[in-house]
């Protein structure tokens, strides 16, 4: 992310700077908002929901058997490793397993002022600290037994090597660049477009070098950079069997296929909080939208000329070109994949870009050369995702506990519970007492609640019989054990398949059931139903 040839080549501190009771206030402000953010990062009181709680049951697997696990998920095996290694002394508990992701949250942070300080210098850099502290996001996913924040605090640390490298191309800027490159391919695939955009903007500038400066040694110097980002691939590389066999077979087939439109729905992701049931801002929510699309608009167009006047130059502004091009460049890459591979889009895999993206609203903020409206606006900014953040605390992801409650005190031991969709099964198992005995299992594959398989998901799903499902429970129940059925409609793929394999186990003669848990989809995330069947006998 360099400049082109004639753009600046240090970072700026040119910016009108806060002075008097007005840096007082700033700097008060901002260790309350710190102080806020560090706690937001380890408090929130839902239960684990299905990604949180199959990461977790994949990572507690013995080591040797983690890859071969991830065959089946679909996902990079780093985190899975760094978490398994975190509960050998931690634990498992909901906080022990979610307090990984909090400490990478926390390093996002220093991350992001030598990020910020490295692309355009101290107030950039402070500016982009307290946005990704106050952020919906990045709140959420330290919150969160996923992978997410590690790739915010990779991505960051990817951004200051690649800057350093392309400055001075020391052995140890070129090391750190492709460490960072390998951990980032290890830890989400969209890193793969990341650094695809990466190396083609260094293509790009060497290129130019070449061929129109009036130096043409100078490419040179970025070749290091672009050499070092190749190494970081080449590390990818023993991975790719299992990365090529995930993307024939596992895929997303619980969502909508990727669209262009996923480009708005990327950055009004990056604005509220994750585990909420709605994808439609609050109004403070707009507000941030406003401040991300504005701020980075205007770090790529706009000049500040005086106290009051900005100015728009559609040829673009040197500083944020190089950045603006790779956030951009990232998400077509992601859509074109996503078209061509029928996958799905979600915010969270835009992580790989967060932090690029708030470095360039933390420029956009400067082009306001008043202090004071540049302070109001970055406070105006940082209020509206406070509120979203801490929404995060009570959000309940998962009606799982009202499940599992129900399960631990009313099911009788040898009892059968089966959950349709297998997705709410990781949750629902996570809480269920070993010594309710239960006997678990899941549709449409038959097998334990602890596992999600996606290998071919939407044609097992097509091809399983909710009604010999059906059958094969009511005989296995007999005439003494009770069929539990934890079932949610509406999930993609499965039509239908859910209800008919409850009404099935409900028409056989003499059954009673009874209805102890109803779904409740504007209050939780991940919600289900709880229906309890008296089995008739065979």
């Amino acid at each position: 992310m360099r400049p082109m040839p004639g753009e600046p080549t240090q970072p700026i501190d040119d910016v009108p700077a806060l002075t008097g009771a007005l840096r007082i206030a700033a700097i008060a402000g901002f260790c309350l908002v710190m102080a806020a953010a560090i706690v937001l990062r380890f408090v929130t009181k839902s239960a684990l929901w299905l990604d949180e709680a199959l990461t977790v049951d994949i990572a507690r697997l013995p080591l040797a058997q983690i890859p071969g696990a991830l065959k089946h998920d679909g996902a990079p095996p780093l985190y899975y490793i760094l978490l398994h290694f975190w509960m050998r002394p931690f634990g498992q508990s909901n906080l022990a397993t979610r307090s990984l992701a909090g400490i990478f949250g926390v390093l996002s942070l220093v991350v992001a002022y030598f990020a910020g300080r490295e692309f355009a210098g101290r107030t950039v850099a402070w500016t982009t600290v307290v946005l990704v502290a106050s952020a919906p996001f990045a709140v959420y996913y330290s919150t969160e037994a996923r992978m997410y924040s590690l790739v915010i605090l990779l991505s960051g640390c990817g951004m200051v090597a690649l800057l350093r490298a392309t400055r001075s191309p020391r052995p140890a800027n070129l090391i750190a660049l492709a460490a960072t490159v390998g951990a980032l391919l290890y830890s989400q695939y969209w890193a793969l477009y990341l650094v695809a955009a990466s190396g083609l903007w260094l293509a790009i500038q060497m290129a130019h070098r070449r061929f129109r400066s009036p130096d043409p040694e100078s490419w040179k110097n970025l070749a290091p950079a672009f050499i070092a980002m190749v190494v970081g691939c080449l590390t990818f590389l023993p991975w790719v069997p299992t990365f090529l066999y995930q993307a024939a077979h596992t895929g997303t087939p619980w969502a909508i296929p990727t669209g262009f439109g996923s480009i708005l729905n990327m950055v009004t992701g990056f604005t509220f909080n994750q585990g909420t049931t709605s994808n439609i801002p609050t109004v403070w929510g707009r507000v941030l939208v406003l401040a991300y699309f504005g701020f980075s608009g205007l770090a790529l167009f706009g000049i500040g000329r005086s106290a009051w006047i900005v100015e728009m130059d559609w040829r673009t502004r040197p500083r944020a070109r190089s950045t603006s091009f790779v956030v951009g460049v990232t998400l077509l890459l992601a859509i074109i994949g996503g078209v061509l591979a029928s996958s799905a889009f979600s915010p969270r895999y835009a992580s790989v870009i967060f932090l690029p993206l708030i470095a360039l609203v933390a420029l956009g903020t400067t082009r306001f050369l008043n202090p004071t409206a540049r302070l109001a606006m970055v406070v105006i900014t940082v209020a509206a995702g406070l509120y979203g953040s801490v929404q995060n605390v009570n959000t309940q992801r998962t009606q799982a506990t009202d499940v599992a409650a129900v399960l631990n005190t009313e099911a009788r031991p040898g009892d059968i519970v089966a959950l349709c969709p297998d997705q709410l099964g990781p949750s629902v198992y996570r809480l269920t007492k070993p010594s309710r005995r239960l006997d678990m299992i899941t549709f449409p594959r038959g097998i334990g609640p602890a596992i999600v398989d996606w290998v071919d998901y939407a044609k097992v799903v097509r091809a399983a019989n909710p009604i010999t499902f059906a059958q094969h429970l009511v005989e296995q129940a007999g005439a003494h054990r009770h069929i539990w059925v934890v079932w949610e409609p509406n999930y993609q793929t499965f039509g239908t398949k859910c209800e008919t394999l409850l009404s099935a186990i409900q028409e056989h003669p003499g059954t009673v059931t009874r209805n102890w848990v109803t779904s409740s989809v504007n209050q939780f995330y991940e919600p289900m139903n709880l229906t309890e069947v008296t089995a008739p006998g065979p």
